[in-house]
């Protein structure tokens, strides 16, 4: 599983100037959003909770992202920082994008952006300099690492802290006030177990996992197991094969066959389709589920029809839905650039939190695991663990269909 999924296409010519001169011009200054009035106070609240809402006028948010601003050159950058970089402007535009739709609902906001560099010496710095200081939240760091070395200045501070782009399971970091945004393979296993349990006849149907047990593959095929021989698909009769030439001796005329492939590594997953195919057409009941990661390679479409290939996925957009297109419209209005992947990522994480605040003021936490959320490209639906901290339950199900992938559920 992709920790920090990174799809960006190398920069060049204007666009690599604009990410400079933009880079540089957040090197210059901390972006600051002051608009709005304060929000309507909710109407069932304490009065100590009127109290608190009627002092807070403004929420202060700290972005904590990858910009490279100390190496960042057009003729000395490296591939790596210029990729990182670029995934932070997109991401940060996005945000602005976010919390200005937000502001413009009655909420002052103090933004602040901070280079982390990617660099745990460099984030105590930040620390020790108090730049942090004032903060309702914390958006980032981006990756684990930086993400553990800030775990204990959020316990320490009682300070909540959005893990934004990071697939990672909460347990690294052990933080209550982690609010993890991207969904851990864990969830992905869940999903696809759900989907099985609810619309399929346990008598009539086998779950058959096929995995390597390499230690990639083992990611997902652990939930899987765990859920169809321990949790609430025990009532599925489930096998286990090292691959679907081994399964394929093994059927049973009749049954119908549903294959849970675990591993993302192409060569294996090509010979696994084309297998699946030819066993479909001699007659065999199969339908496939795949790994998450399935979305960004490139496999044969029609034999994934052909099989009602399904996987999961923490994001989906859909390009013909009109909020999407005007946000496409006005991101390239704003920044004569083509949205990416996570200018998309930025708006829903900035506006979401915006509207918390806008809608509870420093209240904002007691309404996470309340507030749902369905945005341009992710959703939100949070459960609370009190040693992990909020958790993002919301996963999207895709099926390879009419030549696109869409949803499900």
């Amino acid at each position: 599983m992709i920790l920090v999924q990174n799809h960006l296409r190398l920069l060049s010519g204007n666009k690599l100037w604009c990410l400079i001169f933009a880079c540089f011009c957040l090197s210059a200054c901390s972006p600051r959003i002051r608009t709005g009035k304060s929000p309507k106070k909710p109407a069932k609240e304490t009065t100590q909770d009127k109290k608190e809402e009627k002092k807070f006028t403004e929420a202060g948010i700290t972005l904590m992202m990858p910009l490279k601003l100390n190496t960042v050159k057009a003729t000395t950058g490296t591939k790596a920082d210029l990729e990182q970089s670029a995934m932070s402007l997109d991401f940060y535009q996005g945000f602005k994008m976010g919390i200005d739709s937000a502001a413009a609902k009655g909420m002052n906001f103090k933004l602040t952006v901070l280079d982390t560099r990617d660099d745990d010496k460099h984030l105590g710095y930040l620390i020790g300099s108090d730049q942090l200081k004032g903060s309702n939240l914390i958006v980032g760091p981006v990756f684990p690492d930086g993400l553990k070395y800030m775990s204990a200045y959020s316990i320490q501070n009682d300070l909540p802290m959005v893990s934004p782009l990071a697939a990672s399971q909460p347990a690294e970091f052990n933080n209550p006030n982690l609010i993890s945004l991207v969904n851990n393979i864990d969830l992905h296993a869940e999903k696809i177990g759900q989907f099985i349990s609810k619309n399929y006849e346990p008598s009539r149907t086998e779950v058959v996992l096929i995995s390597t047990k390499k230690p990639a593959d083992e990611l997902l095929a652990v939930p899987f197991r765990s859920y169809f021989t321990e949790g609430r698909g025990n009532l599925f009769h489930f096998s286990e094969y090292s691959s679907v030439f081994s399964m394929e001796s093994q059927m049973v005329a009749g049954k119908k066959y549903l294959v849970l492939v675990t591993s993302a590594d192409r060569a294996f997953v090509v010979a696994t389709i084309d297998k699946l195919a030819k066993m479909k057409l001699n007659g065999s009941q199969l339908e496939l589920f795949g790994h998450p990661n399935w979305s960004k390679q490139n496999y044969n479409t029609e034999k994934l029809q052909s099989l009602k290939t399904r996987i999961t996925t923490s994001y989906y957009v859909d390009y013909k839905n009109q909020d999407v297109i005007r946000f496409i419209r006005n991101y390239r209005r704003l920044n004569q650039l083509e949205p990416g992947e996570f200018a998309f990522k930025g708006f829903d994480t900035g506006y979401y939190f915006g509207m918390l605040f806008a809608a509870h003021g420093s209240s904002y936490l007691k309404y996470l695991t309340k507030t749902n959320y369905k945005g341009l490209q992710n959703s939100f639906h949070f459960i609370k663990d009190e040693k992990l901290g909020y958790i993002n339950t919301s996963l999207f199900l895709l099926e390879f269909k009419n030549y696109a992938l869409t949803p499900v559920e």
